[in-house]
């Protein structure tokens, strides 16, 4: 059978084998949703998801601004920089783990770091700010 899930603005088109036939795991009734119907019908739609960067590239701090945000929620494992030091365009910032997977964040522009917002060990959502760059 073929399901489609969106993750994140993103579809996925998977296929599933239903390897236990005695359960009819299809036929469950649906969850409640958190607004009546009526409701949900006059809420106003979500907005599209912001189109982004490839994890780890130097685009994926928001061009434009002084900041440098997390592209995905995990623990920062290294800080490879401090408040003062020069960094060029694309020099790795610091080190964050996901999924046992390992992501350098990248500097978006050569400048001088004004500020680190995280520490080694901290845990960070996806676009928390991790460092901010000065003028």
């Amino acid at each position: 059978m073929k399901l489609k899930i969106t993750v994140h603005g993103v579809a996925y088109e998977v296929d599933v084998e239903v390897l236990d036939a005695e359960h009819d795991f299809l036929q469950a009734s649906p969850l409640p949703s958190v607004l009546p119907p009526a409701a949900a019908a006059a809420a106003p739609m979500a907005a599209p998801p912001v189109a982004r960067a490839p994890v780890g590239s130097p685009a994926a701090g928001h061009a434009g601004t002084s900041n440098v945000v997390s592209p995905i929620a995990g623990t920062v494992l290294e800080i490879k920089c401090k408040a003062g030091d020069p960094v060029k365009n694309g020099q790795v910032l610091l080190i964050i783990e996901a999924m046992k997977m390992e992501t350098a964040i990248s500097s978006p522009r050569d400048g001088t770091v004004k500020r680190v917002a995280v520490a080694a060990g901290d845990s960070v959502r996806e676009n928390e700010l991790l460092v901010e760059f000065g003028e």
